[in-house]
């Protein structure tokens, strides 16, 4: 019996590159441009232009300016056809990389995402699963950074050691949508820990955020204490420290030891005067039981909420590996640090936008399995939701999120 899913798609009017570019809002790039004064710096090569450009070289996996140049040209036609855009020449393209200032693409992720999630509530409300985050009713934020390689003889303002250059994305991600909720830019320089009250500053009273050590600064701990936001991360090795009372005798289960604790350094504690809880569990890597210690504000949470809590941390690793495998993060197009922040904020564009087409088509394969479908049908004139409701050669239902282990690039930290 055929499968019914191998019926051919709905033919459309648009191509699937025009449908996804639809999602973004008439006005939007139009009023940002003028509010970033963008559209100063353009004559022939409108924003609108700019940002398709730019869309494209992440769905086509461009090599280059000239690539992305010549393929946007023989495809003038159909390119035309998404709200007047054109294809830019490579000294044009790479002068708007280098002078547009690229807050506007950083304005135009944050608005594409609040107008999706206003268009369909569902989509920013979170998954609705089985697991441990689905348990949870509180909101839960995932702090973490990732550092992309650059070239350091091209790229001199983002020096990192002296043979490297770098730029790192600190991230804010909402583990219940699987969506960023504050991201900064920057250099690779930076401490983490200096970026943390930044990139904490929008989480709520009730809510949770988990992030590693390099983040922990007993200042910003205590402030998040004082806005009533519960914390989980993982103690310091040198942590110095007087137990004020043992919550639990002996071990039970994969839990260690699970204490009050006060800080016995002068600074810190003037910095973190209140009480903290301090967990030792046996936590499963790699197939091998491993000793951890966490700390956390919360004083009534079992001892094996707050492990598991911390093995959520692991799910903004897979973010960023899958966006890594996916989008083009992996070599840029301009060697500014203006280009290289367009590049970046047009990638997670383009990824928000993907994920806004698989919720809407219900799609449950990967985000691999996605990317590669729209970047082979772009120019195709088909319905890409009945394109991606039709497609599959089994029934059932698969992980949307691929697994860490598959998402391997080189020249990522």
């Amino acid at each position: 019996m055929k499968n019914k899913k191998q019926k051919t798609p709905t033919a459309s009017k648009l191509s699937v590159l025009r449908q996804i570019c639809n999602f973004i809002p008439n006005h939007l790039v139009p009023k940002l441009a003028r509010e970033t004064k963008a559209d100063e710096k353009s004559r022939t090569f409108l924003p609108w232009s700019h940002v398709v450009a730019l869309m494209f070289a992440q769905l086509a996996h461009s090599i280059g300016l000239n690539d992305v140049c010549d393929s946007l040209g023989l495809f003038s036609g159909p390119l035309s056809a998404i709200r007047g855009a054109t294809a830019p020449k490579r000294n044009t393209l790479s002068h708007a990389n280098q002078v547009r200032d690229a807050a506007m693409a950083e304005k135009l992720f944050w608005s594409v995402l609040e107008h999706l999630q206003k268009l369909s509530p569902g989509f920013g409300r979170g998954r609705k699963g089985k697991g441990f985050a689905a348990r949870i009713k509180r909101t839960i934020h995932l702090v973490d950074s990732t550092t992309i390689q650059l070239i350091a003889s091209c790229m001199a303002w983002a020096k990192h050691h002296r043979r490297k250059a770098a730029a790192k994305c600190h991230l804010r991600l909402d583990l219940q949508s699987f969506l960023p909720r504050f991201m900064v830019v920057d250099t690779a320089r930076e401490n983490d820990a200096k970026r943390a009250r930044e990139v904490c500053a929008g989480i709520r009273s009730g809510e949770i955020v988990i992030f590693d050590r390099a983040y922990v600064a007993f200042a910003h701990l205590f402030e998040l204490f004082l806005r009533g936001v519960f914390w989980v991360t993982r103690s310091k090795e040198n942590l110095q420290f007087r137990v004020v009372r043992r919550l639990q005798r002996g071990r039970v289960g994969n839990i260690l030891r699970d204490d009050l604790v006060r800080l016995k350094n002068a600074g810190s504690r003037q910095d973190y005067p209140e009480l903290m809880r301090r967990v030792i569990a046996l936590v499963e890597l790699d197939g091998r039981l491993q000793e951890m210690v966490f700390l956390t504000n919360n004083l009534e949470w079992s001892a094996q909420t707050i492990a598991d809590l911390y093995r959520c941390r692991w799910e903004i690793e897979v973010f960023f590996k899958q966006i890594k495998q996916t989008l083009k993060l992996a070599d840029f197009l301009g060697n500014s640090a203006n280009a290289v922040r367009w590049q970046i904020w047009t990638a997670l564009l383009v990824y928000v936008l993907l994920r806004y087409v698989a919720f809407l088509s219900s799609w449950g394969h990967s985000f691999t399995r996605l990317f590669g479908i729209v970047r082979s049908m772009m120019w195709r004139k088909v319905d890409v939701l009945d394109l991606l409701r039709r497609y599959g050669t089994a029934d059932g239902h698969f992980r949307f999120r691929g697994q860490p282990e598959q998402a391997y690039l080189p020249g990522f930290g």
